[in-house]
């Protein structure tokens, strides 16, 4: 990719393994559905990657979450908190189960969710009845929390976890960008009751699709897989007692995942030292402010993303995001928070100026694990041409 005008991507698969071959057993010996051993295989690798005993296979990240929130008994109307910066997936999610999102804040210096705010939420803005926890203002039942582990970083789950236990609620971390992170030496995914994790064509590893719950609870785990096999009670007879979902990951999809666990140690390492190479080459530019790690913790820098300071740099990040694909590479805006998505604007939402201050001045840049040095140089040369201008 290192040719001097070839087109820079964001974040795309790096397929480098055993993707052909172990595909093309499955292809030689018929395994292609919902069934077979590279299923089994990579709900291993990836519980194995977590730290805790079950890994349930399903077609997204999303389905993962969807599935999570059933198993943990959120029920409709139930109200359950997430990080407002996010991609949208994990508050579609919510609603997928009748839920009501309450969207919080990223705290400034990490980007996570603002576990200070969830206690004022919890300690203030609630009270305690019988069944639970509930929010003084609408009534409502407040049930989980789903931290997003945003562009790798984990969220202070030693804090929230507290929280959790404190009032009764389930965590379900949204695990999808930081496969590899670890918090005080443990892995992001197993911090929380249940991590689901996505295997989406930009993530770390990729499956083309595809995603996964895990967890420390045999009972939920076996849940999670009954209800997303159609929640099948008697196959041979096609016995339904529940409704169930088409949620499962085929064989040739985690056939491809098994490849991608094989190398993803290094791809870490990768994507951790291409973030050392911008951190250390734009060190002395005004204007940009890089996402701080936290102590005790390891990112996997699955992108690495910049604050641009309009007023020191001299342009807007967006701007700038111009000035990159002018060049041939692909830099993007962080989400959009679910505060202010006009799809959730019925969420319960707590203030979130930071969320509104990183969506406006951040900047995400390449970041796949097959880029080469010079392609990171040709990135920092057109930002520092930029910041010259």
């Amino acid at each position: 990719m290192s040719s001097e005008n070839a087109f820079i991507p964001l974040s795309a698969p790096h397929l480098s393994g055993n993707e052909w071959k172990y595909i093309k057993d499955c292809l030689d010996t018929g395994w292609v559905s919902s069934v077979g051993a590279y299923v089994t295989r990579f709900e291993n690798d990836l519980a194995r990657a977590a730290a805790v005993p079950h890994g349930v296979a399903t077609t997204c990240g999303t389905a993962a979450l969807h599935v999570a929130f059933l198993v943990a008994g959120v029920k409709p109307g139930d109200e359950v908190l997430v990080s407002s910066m996010t991609f949208i997936a994990p508050v579609n999610a919510i609603r997928y189960a009748n839920a009501v999102p309450v969207l919080v804040d990223a705290e400034a210096q990490h980007w996570q969710m603002d576990v200070r705010q969830v206690r004022e939420f919890l300690t203030i803005g609630c009270e305690r009845r019988e069944g639970g926890v509930f929010n003084k203002v609408s009534g409502r039942r407040v049930a989980a929390i789903v931290p997003v582990h945003i562009l790798g970083h984990p969220v202070d789950m030693s804090a929230l976890m507290l929280l959790a236990d404190e009032f009764g609620l389930t965590v379900i971390e949204d695990a999808t960008e930081s496969l590899g992170s670890t918090y005080h030496g443990r892995p992001v995914g197993g911090l929380g009751h249940m991590g689901c994790y996505s295997f989406n064509g930009n993530k770390i590893i990729t499956t083309g699709g595809g995603g996964m719950l895990v967890t420390a609870n045999e009972a939920w785990a076996k849940k999670a897989r009954y209800l997303t096999t159609q929640a099948k009670d008697d196959p041979q007879e096609y016995i339904h007692h529940e409704i169930g979902y088409n949620y499962r990951l085929t064989n040739i999809q985690a056939a491809f995942g098994c490849a991608q666990m094989e190398l993803l140690t290094g791809y870490v390492a990768r994507r951790r030292a291409i973030h050392a190479l911008y951190r250390a080459a734009l060190a002395d530019v005004p204007g940009i402010r890089f996402q701080d790690e936290a102590a005790g913790v390891q990112s996997n820098y699955w992108l690495t993303t910049v604050y641009i300071d309009r007023a020191l740099f001299g342009m807007t990040a967006r701007e700038l995001r111009q000035k990159l694909k002018d060049a041939q590479i692909e830099a993007r805006p962080l989400w959009q928070p679910a505060h202010l998505s006009p799809a959730h604007q019925d969420a319960f939402k707590l203030p979130c100026p930071v969320a509104e201050d990183l969506f406006a001045n951040c900047l995400s840049l390449p970041s796949c694990s097959f880029a080469t040095d010079a392609d990171i140089g040709r990135v920092i040369t057109v930002i520092r041409h930029a910041a010259d201008r």
